[in-house]
């Protein structure tokens, strides 16, 4: 796993490299010139929408979590962005690290279901917000035809498997394979001990949405305000960089962006890529690619910073937690981490 990790890593920095050949080193520091100091702005900006999103994942916790501070839940969510952000593991390596920090009370059932259901939430988020915008201002803007099938297609496609996902929550199935398997004897005491773990999770999903019905829907609200915040940002760099800042423009830029990184969720690194779909991105809305390349290297810079602050509030809350602990400290977080793996 390790090898296809660097092997990833490579081939993101080969892609981003040739980017950069086919744009023009010389444009593309040409842009960064004129964005300078701009930068910082740009990358406090952007922070902001990590607060948006920690509200939206409150509302996904489930029983004693959902007393938890709100300064505890959002460090937990930077932590795990920030494992996001500098791990090959296609946003899911975060994702456990999130589930584990907030297992620490040994509620491993129900910080892995609060951590599918703000999957769930993340993911609606993201397409109604795709779906709104282009209601909204896409039709503004001349698209190549071909974008407007793929955009169409991908979107519907997209919403069933979200909504398959939904329901296999909902009715406790996530498991059913796995029980079913266990049922025939197929498989030996892993899958077994496998078929318990995912049927807890499962009874813990049922019971979230039976007893917080009305969450998701608030949760999906506070993620696409987080979406929507990125507007700003966007047509800050806009006004920086071109002096023409356009809301209707920004707003495509989020647009189209978001859904490439739904249709890309599943490639382990998202470096080369994410740059990549951000210069088809503006230059599908008639700039120049090195335009589109210094958002995008703006872009890895503001996730670069934020990820360096959650990599250290990730070390802070481990540290605390191996003072809580009663076992060593390494044996202790290496058993919650395990246990969150399994759960997930």
């Amino acid at each position: 796993m390790r090898k296809f990790h660097l092997f990833m890593i490579a081939l993101g920095v080969f892609l981003f490299a040739f980017l950069v050949y086919a744009v023009g080193p010389a444009s593309l520091w040409r842009k960064l010139a004129i964005l300078g100091w701009g930068l910082v702005p740009l990358t406090l900006l952007e922070g902001l929408t990590e607060v948006f999103h920690a509200q939206g994942w409150r509302h996904c916790l489930s029983g004693s979590h959902r007393s938890l501070s709100f300064a505890r839940v959002f460090s937990i969510r930077l932590a795990g962005s920030s494992i996001n952000h500098l791990t090959p593991t296609a946003g899911f390596g975060g994702e456990v690290t999130k589930g584990f920090l907030l297992a620490s009370d040994r509620m491993g059932a129900q910080a892995a279901a609060s951590v599918i259901v703000d999957k769930l939430s993340q993911a609606l988020a993201q397409l109604l917000f795709v779906v709104g915008g282009s209601c909204a201002v896409l039709w503004k803007i001349t698209l190549p035809h071909t974008l407007w099938v793929a955009l169409i297609t991908g979107t519907l496609l997209l919403l069933a498997g979200v909504i398959g996902f939904f329901i296999v929550q909902k009715y406790g199935k996530l498991g059913a394979v796995v029980r079913w398997a266990v049922a025939h004897r197929l498989g030996g005491s892993g899958l077994r001990k496998a078929a318990l773990h995912m049927t807890q999770v499962d009874d813990a999903l049922q019971l979230f949405y039976r007893v917080h019905p009305l969450d998701l829907p608030l949760s999906i609200l506070w993620h696409i305000m987080a979406l929507a915040w990125s507007i700003v940002p966007a047509y800050c760099f806009l006004m920086f960089l071109t002096g023409r800042p356009s809301l209707s423009v920004a707003t495509a830029i989020i647009c189209l962006g978001t859904w490439f990184n739904l249709v890309t969720f599943a490639i382990p690194v998202d470096f080369g890529v994410q740059e990549t779909a951000r210069v088809i991105v503006f230059t599908v809305l008639g700039f120049h690619s090195a335009t589109g390349l210094t958002y995008g290297v703006a872009l890895r810079f503001e996730q670069l910073f934020w990820a360096g602050i959650g990599l250290a509030v990730y070390g802070m809350l481990v540290a605390r937690m191996k003072e809580r602990k009663t076992l060593p400290a390494g044996e202790a977080t290496s058993q919650d981490k395990e246990a969150v793996w399994k759960q997930l």
